[in-house]
């Protein structure tokens, strides 16, 4: 158990890490959407090479695509909340919002699968753990800094993406002790769950968002992320 506790907290850390990042410094919005491209290509690699066809090789076809078809669900339903309600106090802080519920839909199943695999004996990719670095950094503060932007306090900021981390290093706990009761059939769906909210989340909010403030510079950077975190995923 303090395997998965240590584990969860190291995966989850870049989350709140990126918020305080986005505090500390303004970043300048063509810089800001080069992170976030950059992150973009890394979701991309992490749901290919990690969530997709890690699912498929332990539970098969069906309880992936079915894991997809509800994440993608779960998301679109939430960021259309977010939608309506930053539309009521007429801000624009929802593509943040939006960020964060990505993060929070692909996070908890992600560390959900890590949890049990540590239960199960599987030993930690030191590549993975960079991987998820490497996508969530750019996520959160991407998302903090448009949080920001719109008018939410610095210390809601940080309350929010400290809430989501500890939510999702919670999630890795959670599968370690659901290690004894669940089996592949459900560690394929969670894999699909995340893989599909993500890929609402990159083409809803975060790939326009990064186009919008990087302009021609988004293509190269999404590539570099995405050529970094499959080659770091390749290699665990």
């Amino acid at each position: 158990m303090g395997e998965a506790v240590l584990w969860g907290a190291v995966a989850a850390s870049p989350l709140f890490v990126g918020a305080v990042l986005a505090i500390l410094r303004a970043w300048p919005p063509r810089w800001l959407g080069i992170v976030l491209g950059f992150g973009a290509g890394a979701l991309m690699a992490s749901i290919a090479f990690e969530l997709w066809e890690e699912g498929l090789k332990r539970g098969g076809v069906l309880p992936l695509v079915a894991g997809v078809a509800a994440g993608a669900l779960s998301y679109y339903i939430a960021a259309r909340i977010l939608d309506a309600r930053a539309a009521k106090k007429k801000k624009e802080a929802a593509g943040g919002g939006q960020l964060a519920v990505g993060a929070l839909l692909d996070g908890i199943p992600e560390q959900l699968v890590l949890g049990i695999g540590l239960a199960s004996g599987e030993p930690v990719s030191i590549a993975l753990v960079v991987a998820i670095l490497v996508s969530n950094l750019p996520e959160s503060i991407g998302s903090a800094a448009d949080l920001l932007k719109g008018g939410m306090s610095r210390s809601r900021v940080l309350l929010l993406w400290a809430g989501v981390a500890v939510v999702c290093a919670l999630a890795t706990v959670a599968g370690f002790g659901l290690a004894t009761v669940t089996g592949d059939v459900f560690r394929t769906a969670a894999n699909g769950f995340a893989a599909g909210a993500l890929l609402v989340m990159l083409v809803d909010s975060m790939i326009p968002e990064a186009q919008s403030k990087a302009k021609e510079l988004t293509g190269l950077a999404t590539v570099l992320g995405f050529a970094l975190a499959a080659g770091l995923a390749l290699s665990s």
